[in-house]
């Protein structure tokens, strides 16, 4: 019987960089594992499952915007739940990340936990160990997956305005 491979949380970091970093698509895995803080065999792997899930474009790096944006929407959340800790030092996320911080209050922050960070909040769990490196390394990716957990956590108002910036985000790497 052939073992049904299913997407990862790396996979949805590689989707993002592939979507929001120009040039991404056109890199070599070697050089997308580095800007991303993973492996090559680990990118290379991910690309796979994107492909084999619809969310590349069969035989291609090219995201399929429009399904992407459908699992963001509906689906990240379910595949993804969200693991909520206690309060801590660490890196914005959420509605406190840079994309959604002037619209929302940020008094009780989410933050990726890291004792190097510049907030401290409730904790939540990233879905890519190495996201707390982000912010320098690859800061669109940052941007685009601190919205992606403003889906999984959020309520109404925080979703639709997180739906909104990575519509926009998304629509200006087509």
């Amino acid at each position: 019987m052939t073992k049904q491979d299913t997407l990862r949380p790396v996979d949805l970091i590689v989707a993002l960089a592939l979507a929001v970093v120009k040039g991404a698509q056109s890199s070599t895995y070697a050089e997308l594992a580095r800007r991303l803080g993973m492996s090559s065999s680990t990118a290379f792997k991910a690309v796979k499952r994107l492909q084999s899930s619809g969310l590349l474009r069969p035989g291609t790096r090219e995201p399929n915007l429009h399904a992407l944006r459908g699992f963001l929407e509906h689906g990240a959340r379910h595949a993804f739940p969200p693991v909520l800790g206690r309060e801590a030092r660490g890196v914005p996320t959420a509605h406190a990340g840079p994309a959604l911080r002037d619209l929302f209050d940020t008094e009780r922050p989410l933050v990726w936990p890291e004792a190097r960070g510049s907030a401290r909040g409730t904790s939540l769990t990233p879905l890519y160990p190495k996201a707390t490196a982000l912010p320098e390394r690859e800061p669109e990716v940052y941007s685009a997956l601190t919205l992606v957990d403003a889906l999984r956590v959020g309520q109404a108002r925080e979703r639709t305005a997180a739906l909104a910036a990575l519509d926009a985000m998304l629509s200006g790497h087509a």
